[in-house]
């Protein structure tokens, strides 16, 4: 195992632990607040720079140029982890006590299609 790798690996799992810290603090509070977003922003940030690291690797070996699953849901999560935090930050800046109250709903629903690509790379790590 090469220090990219490790590297990679650490980081992507960083960006779970940021992650879950903020999807599941925000929807223990019951509201949104500035500290959930800067735990989104800090698994995104995270998530990004592993993706980044391990597909520099992957570029590196074996075949890369197909897109598998694991590539594929990999780029929608960070796409839907972005889309996620810049929402957190609208509603946190002009929503409705409603709209912060219910974010976590949202919230959660990324937090679990981010788990896709996170479980898959593990048992492709697994497997190799």
């Amino acid at each position: 195992m090469t220090i990219k790798l490790i590297f990679a690996i650490v980081t992507i799992t960083l960006a779970l632990v940021f992650y879950t810290i903020g999807v599941f603090s925000e929807r223990h509070s019951g509201s949104l607040r500035i500290k959930h977003i800067v735990m989104f922003g800090l698994g995104l940030v995270f998530d990004t720079t592993g993706t980044t690291i391990m597909s520099a690797i992957a570029k590196n070996e074996v075949a890369a140029s197909n897109f598998s699953l694991h590539q594929v849901t990999g780029m929608a999560a960070i796409i839907l982890m972005a889309f996620h935090f810049l929402w957190a930050i609208y509603v946190l800046m002009k929503g409705t006590e409603k709209a912060k109250s219910r974010f976590h709903k949202f919230s959660l629903v990324v937090w679990l299609f981010w788990l896709i690509p996170y479980i898959v790379g593990m048992v492709i790590g697994i497997g190799v």
